[in-house]
């Protein structure tokens, strides 16, 4: 019987496709990575109307907040009693700590042009509470101006007057809350008007502010063409090195104040103006040269008229007037009045007395406040010495 064979069937498995290279896949993926991530980008990418929504949001809470922000500033008058020239010199001061805390050196936005918004917003926010009037030297985009609205925010109602003096009458008819004068340069010292009028009738001091002084030649006719500069006697004298050597024919022709000279340089031809370039602006002249002062770091101080007397905040000035018998050694025995209390004198300047010739009233200016026992005992012993002392006030140091 013949023998069969019988292979055995083997089951072969179905070949798989081989798995591409790791270095292969690693690009696949980087590539689909980076393909989904152009086509999100494409997609995502805002339109013009898109981000103007956005901004226009950011206007809605801007307002809101503000709103917010006047409601605070409402309620916080309803349990202080500060008088308002006060707080706006308080708000004044914060607003200066906050900016320079906040700032830094990649924001878009400068120190200064945040300062004056936030003292814009201050003084919006008080203008809901007070017809806060305040007078001062015009017109308008005077140096005085310039620093009202440094000091108050230019949401306050500005007073325009044609005289220091007028300044003073406002404030004591009460036709304004506050006043601001200049009382010196640190180019020229003193100014002559302030101090007389200190001297003429009493006027409490609340406040200073400090304004950097900017000159500027404004006209509308070219340099070679000026024949006559216009401006306050204070502004030509800071700028008589530059006019001397740059103009050197044109007549000099003194007025009451920049901002009325720079109006003039507008009508008249061949005429020009020294003046602030907010004047130059306003009457559209050209700056034909800016910042002529002679001295680069030049500032005039203000004081801030009211009724107030602000309370101590730690970094105080105090402003004192007095008269000593016209005998030897009378003011130095003043002296020794403060030197033994350790005050620090930061202004002294005597004033002739009106129709008493040789004869002179002191201010003073020292560091501290009038409550500060050693300010207050030095003013009581000046007191017994004196034939006259006015205490014109203890206000906050400005900052520049």
């Amino acid at each position: 019987m013949a023998k069969s064979s019988k292979r055995s069937a083997k089951t072969v498995p179905e070949e798989s496709p081989s798995p591409p290279p790791a270095s292969v896949s690693k690009r696949n993926s980087a590539a689909s990575a980076t393909s989904s991530r152009s086509t999100a980008t494409r997609a995502a990418k805002p339109t013009p109307m898109d981000l103007q929504k956005q901004v226009d949001e950011l206007d809605r809470q801007i307002l809101k907040l503000l709103e917010q922000r006047c409601g605070l500033v409402r309620s916080q008058a309803d349990i202080d009693q500060t008088g308002i020239v006060v707080r706006m010199s308080e708000a004044s001061n914060r607003a200066h700590t906050i900016v320079s805390k906040a700032s830094t050196v990649k924001d878009r936005i400068g120190v200064d042009p945040k300062l004056a918004l936030l003292r814009h917003v201050s003084s919006l926010c008080f203008a809901t509470l007070h017809h806060t009037r305040v007078a001062y030297l015009g017109p308008q985009h005077s140096y005085s101006h310039l620093a009202a609205i440094k000091y108050f925010g230019d949401g306050a109602s500005f007073a325009s007057v044609a005289s220091i003096q007028a300044v003073f009458d406002a404030v004591s008819r009460n036709d304004a809350v506050a006043g601001i004068v200049p009382i010196e340069n640190s180019t020229d010292g003193r100014v002559v008007d302030t101090l007389s009028t200190f001297v003429r009738r009493h006027m409490q001091v609340c406040g200073e502010v400090l304004l950097p002084i900017h000159h500027n030649l404004l006209a509308r006719t070219p340099r070679d063409q000026i024949v006559e500069v216009y401006s306050k006697p204070q502004a030509l004298s800071q700028c008589r090195m530059w006019l001397a050597n740059h103009l050197p024919h044109a007549k000099l022709v003194e007025i009451s104040s920049t901002a009325a000279a720079a109006r003039i340089a507008a009508d008249k031809i061949g005429a020009a103006a020294v003046a602030s370039a907010e004047a130059g602006r306003e009457y559209n002249l050209d700056v034909v040269h800016a910042n002529i002062e002679d001295n680069p770091n030049n500032v005039t101080r203000f004081a801030i008229l009211g009724r107030e007397q602000p309370e101590r905040t730690g970094d105080d000035k105090t402003a004192i007037l007095f008269q000593v018998n016209h005998e030897p050694g009378a003011l130095a025995d003043a002296m020794v009045i403060f030197k033994r209390a350790a005050l620090n004198l930061t202004w002294i300047e005597s004033f002739p007395i009106p129709d008493k010739p040789n004869e002179y009233v002191f201010f003073v200016e020292l560091t501290g406040h009038r409550t500060d026992p050693a300010v207050a005992s030095a003013i009581e012993a000046l007191t017994k010495r004196a034939q006259r002392l006015d205490v014109l006030g203890s206000y906050p140091r400005a900052v520049l």
